[in-house]
């Protein structure tokens, strides 16, 4: 007779049955998979050096979209299944949906990514000359270290729109054979006063100046010589008066291109990566879908680093109107169809740092080459501003994830009375839409130069393919 007793497992079959796999990405790719994740993000790098503003963002979207065949919403227009359409919110924020063959009523698979980041905003009243050198005062956008923003070369992106509304398009500084403007900073020969400082006021807000410039204007009875010269020098360029940057919008951002980081190569670095990264890994899915099931629709969206608020952000009605009027040209309410929809809020969490590790609760944390980090909630401490998803939504997005084969990990930002932040996840859920954030993880968050893993950014656009096209 056998026996009836079942053998006991080893100690390693139990571990593989019952705890939770974290391998490296790389130990999970095939050699087909990485080679398809290197090429992505050659594509990647090029959007980050040519997108580095939200309006150039939205410039990127708009070009790439038409040559899908995207065309403008008309919401007096009759749409069928795999018609594909996009809205410009003021050259800072656009949506774009593909409709799919389920009723619109059954809701839509929405995905939002922000499209700004932190930067250095010219004053309205910016050009000054002192102790005969030119400057721009400048005020700083979004949270950042500012010190950091110092002996950094950096290009003026924008518009200046003139007194006869003319807009003129500004940027300076990306070609090799332009010049480059910065701020200075003191030799440590100087600054042991400076040093004493607390760590926020090494340098203060007011000390972020642009150097412009230092020819004076060839007239020795001119006073401010050298900031005539330098409005002489735009007026020729630009047919520009000092009054024309009232009604400007310049940017400072680092002039440096995006480029692999290490020997393998499989690091990002780059300027604007939060939240760019999720842009262009959002827009690539939406981009390349066909005949989808249900509606998809992906929101790059403008105003996230200071709070969402204006008209191009996500707290405007924007988002909500596009969708009342896509809901309107098929019968339906919008209201209806936000209650009957999901979105992935595609944004960054903060990479573990092994030389910072204790402000991370390690357990807790999201890796670089772990794959897309699902961030169940985000907020503050006791999730101040949160948006928390239900355990409902996150086992949906779990399944999903799991049946496509996506390499995805879970994260938190900092342990819970240090770290914090927020998205866009919760104003959309606030349209009774089920959310979740969904993103890639970043080391040296809201610096100048952040960083990225290729396999993260890869996986990241599979998450979405495989969410937009369920």
């Amino acid at each position: 007779m056998a026996n009836s007793k079942q053998k006991t497992p080893t100690a390693k079959e139990l571990k593989e049955k019952l705890f939770m796999q974290k391998k490296n990405a790389y130990l999970r790719m095939t050699d087909a998979d990485i080679k398809k994740c290197e090429k992505f993000c050659e594509g990647y790098k090029e959007f980050l050096d040519s997108a580095k503003t939200e309006r150039e963002a939205v410039g990127f979207i708009e070009r790439a979209a038409k040559a899908k065949g995207f065309t403008e919403f008309d919401k007096n227009k009759t749409y069928k299944p795999g018609d594909k359409v996009y809205r410009v919110n003021r050259e800072k924020a656009v949506v774009l949906a593909v409709i799919g063959k389920a009723p619109i009523t059954d809701g839509v698979n929405l995905i939002a990514a922000h499209i700004d980041s932190p930067r250095l905003d010219m004053k309205q009243n910016p050009l000054y000359e002192k102790d005969e050198l030119g400057y721009f005062k400048t005020h700083y956008y979004g949270g950042i270290k500012k010190y950091q923003w110092t002996t950094v070369p950096l290009s003026l992106h924008g518009v200046i729109v003139k007194s006869d509304l003319t807009k003129i398009t500004v940027n300076i500084g990306e070609d090799e054979n332009d010049p480059v403007f910065c701020v200075s900073d003191l030799l440590p020969h100087l600054a042991s006063a400076q040093m004493k400082r607390t760590a926020p006021e090494i340098v203060k807000g007011e000390e972020l100046n642009v150097l412009v410039g230092s020819r004076p204007f060839k007239d020795d009875e001119a006073s401010e010589a050298v900031k005539l010269n330098l409005l002489m020098i735009l007026n020729e360029k630009y047919g520009i008066t000092e009054a024309d940057f009232l009604s400007a919008e310049l940017e400072a951002v680092p002039a440096f291109k995006a480029r692999d980081i290490g020997f393998d190569r499989s690091l990002v670095g780059g300027y604007g990566q939060d939240d760019r990264v999720c842009a262009y890994t959002e827009l690539m899915a939406i981009l390349e879908l066909k005949d989808p099931k249900k509606t998809a629709v992906a929101v790059l969206t403008d105003k996230e680093e200071t709070g969402s608020d204006g008209n191009t952000g996500l707290r405007s009605a924007y988002l909500k109107y596009f969708i009342a009027d896509l809901a309107s040209s098929f019968g339906a309410c919008g209201r209806d169809v936000l209650s009957a929809s999901r979105c992935l809020s595609a944004d960054v969490n903060a990479a573990f740092d092994p030389t910072f590790p204790d402000v991370f609760e390690k357990n807790n944390a999201c890796v670089l080459n772990g794959g897309v980090c699902v961030t169940k909630f985000t907020g503050s401490r006791g999730k101040s501003g949160t948006s928390d998803a239900s355990a409902e939504f996150v086992g949906e997005v779990r399944e999903l994830l799991d049946r496509k084969g996506v390499i995805w990990q879970t994260g938190e930002l900092g342990k819970v009375d240090i770290g914090g932040g927020g998205t866009v996840a919760a104003y959309i859920a606030n349209l009774n839409v089920d959310t979740i954030d969904v993103g890639v993880p970043v080391m040296s968050m809201h610096a100048p130069f952040e960083i990225t893993a290729k396999a993260d950014i890869y996986a990241a656009y599979k998450t979405f393919e495989a969410f937009v096209g369920e």
